[in-house]
């Protein structure tokens, strides 16, 4: 298993035989986080555990990392990753809005000249059958700006950030879905559990060539109107080939990543409430083994299987192809 780090353009490495290619799109433009550490240590663990069941001459995983936002750093090609995985990030979806002082913005001062580039990668994504790429929480945002299936609307005052522990709602698709219906069969009707962490809803915009997997649940438990889940596109076999969780299925297990979280606090400069706020939630989520074990099912279905389904088959073409 191997790693690189693409902070500028020029920096990306050649594609190597030896190793199938996973693109990660880091999304926090340098802020402390979570999700990238836990995106890249789950897909090199699955990369990993795939490679040994498959056998001798299965190539290795290596996990490419694009500083996108603040680096400018983009993938040149969408043909030669199996898998591409966005990272969620703090500030507002749309870079333009990012001024560093408005509210939304975190503080968060950007260049917005990353984006054509990255629509130009996600156009390509699309055209290329055997790339698969998920989007999380920033990226889910990112993807709805792109494709037209959704339009960013900050959460009132009187919503607040959605954080923590939540309930989501699965969709009519989803329970028809060829993958997410064992999803919602795991589920209470329906009624998955999630970790958030977002400041923006994502609306409908009604495009019909999405399929909406998920909504918020509203505090009295009916469907709100912001959509958490989609699928642009799907392999022939009914895993999920492009699709979107406006929630953190990356997040793994609460006592590890408590342990990765204190690490970071003590490694930088961070404030008490970004602490606090990250703890909290850790602790919501580990208060009870009923609650961690349904965090647990959404993850598997969310992340973790079609991930693992998708890398195991390009793992097992690239060694049956055999040395070029």
């Amino acid at each position: 298993m191997s790693y690189a780090r693409v902070d500028r353009p020029d920096d990306e490495p050649p594609a190597v035989r030896s190793f199938l290619d996973v693109a990660v799109l880091d999304m926090h433009h340098g802020f402390a986080n979570l999700g990238h550490a836990s995106v890249v240590d789950r897909l090199m663990r699955i990369g990993q555990e795939e490679r040994k069941r498959l056998g001798p001459g299965t190539p290795g995983v290596r996990v490419v990392s694009y500083d996108v936002r603040l680096g400018g750093a983009v993938p040149s090609s969408a043909s030669r990753f199996a898998l591409v995985v966005g990272t969620g990030g703090p500030g507002a979806l749309d870079p333009r809005e990012n001024d560093g002082v408005s509210p939304y913005a975190q503080g968060i001062r950007e260049d917005p000249s990353w984006e054509a580039p990255l629509w130009r990668f996600f156009d390509a994504v699309r055209r290329n059958p055997s790339t698969a790429l998920l989007g999380i929480c920033h990226t889910f945002g990112l993807l709805a700006r792109w494709s037209g299936f959704g339009e960013a609307a900050a959460r009132s005052p009187e919503k607040g950030k959605s954080a923590g522990v939540v309930t989501n709602l699965l969709t009519a698709q989803a329970r028809g879905h060829a993958w997410f219906r064992g999803l919602y069969h795991a589920s209470a009707g329906g009624r998955i559990q999630v970790l958030d962490s977002r400041l923006f809803d994502i609306l409908p915009t009604g495009k019909a060539d999405v399929e909406i997997l998920a909504h918020e649940a509203t505090p009295d438990g009916d469907r709100g109107e912001a959509m958490t889940m989609a699928e642009v596109e799907r392999f022939g076999d009914g895993t999920p080939r492009i699709w979107a969780v406006n929630h953190h299925p990356e997040i793994g297990d609460a006592g590890e990543q408590k342990a990765r979280l204190l690490r970071i606090a003590t490694s930088r400069q961070l404030s008490e409430a970004w602490l606090e706020e990250r703890l909290q939630a850790l602790e919501a989520w580990n208060a009870s083994e009923a609650a961690e074990r349904r965090l647990q099912i959404t993850t598997s279905y969310t992340f973790e299987e079609p991930v693992r389904t998708i890398l195991s088959r390009a793992l097992a073409l690239r060694r049956d192809a055999g040395p070029s």
